[in-house]
């Protein structure tokens, strides 16, 4: 009987520490399921936020397009009557209409932070493309003949202007 009582408890003993142990596993199982869904929530959650983030951004962009267009409508407006006041041959009117569209769309594109690069003075290979130098009495990098304007929208250059640029008195 001796050894039945030493069994005994060490058996109760052994069957409880399985049970705590069981239990501690059905806990960090339970744990491990919440912060699985927890993931999942948050995951879903930054999807949904990168999903409503990309919405927003487009129709930002819809309502800018939306804006410049606006702007543009009053230049083809024009152009139509320039158009027609070529076919009546008309030249004043003719030369008179491109000099309004010319002002309305330089307006426009000024409104929606359009500048033109300067061309006086030193040549500036940020924003100026010198196409061709050449000897000239000017100094050299001065800008001799703009080919091409340039153009700026904000801080950044849309077109270098396209120059050309004096390479110094031909001596």
């Amino acid at each position: 009987m001796a050894s039945e009582e030493t069994t005994g408890p060490k058996e109760a003993a052994a069957e409880k520490s399985l049970e705590e142990l069981e239990e501690r596993v059905a806990l960090l199982e339970r744990e491990r399921d919440e912060l699985i869904d927890d993931l999942k929530r948050v995951a879903a959650d930054f999807d949904n936020y990168r999903k409503r983030a990309l919405r927003d951004q487009q129709a930002l962009v819809a309502r800018a397009h939306e804006r410049l267009v606006k702007e543009l409508l009053p230049v083809v407006d024009d152009l139509e009557r320039a158009l027609v006041a070529a076919e009546e041959h008309e030249e004043a009117r003719l030369e008179e209409g491109v000099r309004l569209v010319h002002r309305e769309l330089r307006d426009a594109l000024s409104k929606e932070g359009l500048v033109e690069i300067e061309t006086d003075g030193e040549f500036d290979p940020h924003v100026h493309e010198a196409l061709l130098t050449q000897p000239s009495a000017e100094e050299d990098g001065a800008i001799l003949q703009v080919i091409q304007k340039g153009y700026r929208l904000g801080d950044r250059v849309l077109r270098p202007a396209r120059v050309v640029v004096s390479q110094g008195s031909p001596e």
